[in-house]
């Protein structure tokens, strides 16, 4: 331990002799300051505290200094000492000599420290004031986004991150739009479907191509019996986001049953797949033609379509159909390769992220692992390149912990 603060102090420690000599220069031929040697004797004898007490002590606040202290502090930060980047970037604020910039970027670092420790109220207020002052404006709101987000304070989300936006800190329209689901999905849980759906419709006008949007206001949809609005809202997310179609198949059959209209979902998956191959489609294709013709021409579809894209999922499916109808020596193969593929799939996550690759079950908005919105997808439709890239980065990471939803 004080081998490694000896190294993390030392450039700190040269940087306060320096400054001590260079003012001693000034009044007489320098000589090291006495506190230089005290300072490094107590890190020798493994008494890092005595020896931060000395460098603060030894290098007064001022313009040329102020550098060195906020080094310093990020320095213990970085190591997880956030108790001792705290009291550095405290001595430095309470300085009447700084100037106005300089004390902003105290404050920045004393939010960051707070941050780091989970002292969330304290971080929010810093960075609440930081933004206000017009200095390290994107950077203060950018951490309010963070916090809003983390204490699901969605309203203050919304608020932080137009005034992100407004200063120069990128487009945020997609997080708003995400914001505003949250806000929905509260009402909805809640039974206020007409604030639901509010709030939906101002997630789909800052963002058109939110897909979450668009479930969510079918789902609000259907609750009340609007099957033609939801049918609308649901087949909006082929133009959106059409690898979240499998999300949609399903209720969107249903409003099509219950307009009486049953024959719409299958127009609608032909005029998917004329545009692009999605997996999910082609399978929910498949199963509607073998409930009216029967299983041989759901096969026959089925093995079309794979030849031309092939996925695991629709590999499956096919070798279901052709076990059904197989018979003697050929049944008791498929039923070899059926079974080997049913365990694999067993172990296959149902959505991954394309950032940081966090997989698991249930489908999260925004990323447990890497924080990201959207960047969640299903892998129902997986193609066999990218079902190999899964399996290789899990043979990879066997040794890992669980992820968040207790999967290897």
């Amino acid at each position: 331990m004080a081998f490694d603060l000896l190294w993390l102090l030392l450039p700190v420690a040269a940087a306060s002799g320096w400054f001590a000599a260079r003012r001693g220069a000034k009044r007489a031929p320098a000589r090291p300051d006495g506190g230089y040697f005290e300072g490094l004797n107590f890190l020798l004898n493994e008494q890092p505290d005595r020896a931060i007490e000395v460098f603060t002590r030894m290098v007064e606040v001022d313009s040329e200094t102020v550098e060195v202290h906020l080094a310093l502090g990020n320095l213990f930060r970085r190591r997880g000492e956030v108790d001792r980047a705290i009291r550095i970037h405290q001595n430095l604020i309470a300085r009447p000599s700084l100037t106005r910039t300089q004390r902003a970027g105290a404050l920045l670092e004393l939010g960051e420290d707070y941050l780091r420790s989970g002292v969330l109220d304290r971080a929010e207020n810093l960075f609440r004031e930081l933004a206000d002052t017009g200095l390290h404006t994107a950077a203060a709101l950018r951490r309010l986004v963070d916090i809003y987000e983390h204490e699901k304070e969605w309203e203050a989300a919304i608020g932080a991150a137009r005034r992100l936006e407004a200063a120069n800190g990128g487009v945020q329209r997609a997080a708003i739009a995400q914001y505003h689901c949250e806000l929905a999905e509260i009402a909805r849980a809640a039974g206020r479907h007409d604030d639901a759906l509010r709030s939906v419709r101002r997630a789909l006008s800052h963002d058109r191509r939110c897909a979450r949007a668009s479930i969510l206001e079918g789902r609000l949809e259907m609750e009340r019996g609007r099957y033609r609005s939801a049918a609308e809202s649901l087949m909006r997310v082929d133009e959106q986001a059409p690898e979240y179609l499998a999300e949609v198949i399903e209720p969107l059959g249903e409003c099509f049953r219950r307009l009486g209209r049953p024959e719409r979902l299958e127009a609608f998956l032909e005029r998917v797949l004329a545009r692009h191959p999605e997996t999910s489609a082609i399978i929910a294709l498949a199963e509607l033609r073998g409930r009216r013709s029967g299983a041989a021409e759901a096969a026959r579809f089925l093995a079309e379509a794979l030849e031309r894209n092939p996925s695991l999922l629709g590999i499956q499916r096919l070798v279901r159909w052709y076990r059904s109808h197989a018979h003697g020596e050929c049944e008791r193969e498929l039923s070899t390769v059926g079974e080997c593929m049913e365990r694999l799939f067993e172990d296959v996550p149902a959505y991954y992220c394309t950032h940081c690759g966090f997989s698991g079950r249930t489908l999260h908005w925004q990323c447990p692992g890497c924080r990201r919105w959207g960047s969640v997808k299903p892998l129902h439709g997986m193609s066999v390149n990218a079902f190999l890239a899964s399996m290789s980065g899990r043979l990879q990471t066997s040794g890992r912990p669980a992820d968040a939803e207790g999967r290897r």
